[in-house]
């Protein structure tokens, strides 16, 4: 699990390159974030290869985990998560 330090005032882009993870040929057909009360998302994309998310808010102190959950092109299904520690910076 990856882990980043976000003040609460920041709006950050986020996300996961699967490239590595992918099976030649494959590609992610959808992607979704499950973002946790106290953080707002503020947008999600994805290119074939690519996911990422746009988060904004969160308390001090307060660490949040975000959920990316990926269908491929071959029908597979993966999740990774991010570990987001918001703190004044």
């Amino acid at each position: 699990m990856v882990s980043y330090i976000k003040d609460p005032d920041a709006k950050l882009d986020y996300g996961f390159n699967w490239t590595d993870w992918l099976a030649d040929g494959e590609t992610i057909s959808s992607s979704a974030w499950t973002i946790p009360t106290g953080l707002t998302e503020v947008s999600e994309s994805n290119t074939s290869v690519l996911t990422t998310v746009w988060v904004s808010g969160g308390t001090h102190g307060t660490d949040y985990e975000l959920v990316n959950r990926i269908v491929t092109s071959a029908g597979r299904q993966e999740d990774r998560t991010i570990k987001l520690k918001v703190r004044n910076r």
